[in-house]
């Protein structure tokens, strides 16, 4: 899928658009913010399983993570309790 196509379908196209634009190496983002990036509310599950933040391969089911993964970034750090993720180069 083309960036092109990636921004024009999915709900968290804002956040590749984010991340993509952003030249530092580590980004250190709260649920609130990714929040107000998109735009919407993160599904629960963002908040209940970590597994929703797994970095998938790009052919991957989840969507969510195609807007990080195909913006050249992983996640790491995450921290539920704290609501909190990085997103790394």
């Amino acid at each position: 899928m083309s960036d092109k196509t990636f921004v024009a379908r999915s709900k968290y196209s804002p956040l590749y658009a984010f991340l993509k634009g952003s030249s530092t190496s580590v980004i250190y983002l709260s649920f609130v913010e990714i929040e107000r990036i998109l735009g919407d509310q993160l599904p629960p599950s963002a908040r209940r399983r970590p597994e929703w933040w797994a970095n998938e391969s790009p052919g991957g089911r989840h969507v969510q993570a195609r807007a990080w993964l195909d913006a050249h970034r992983k996640t790491e750090a995450l921290d539920l309790r704290s609501e909190t993720v990085e997103f790394v180069r």
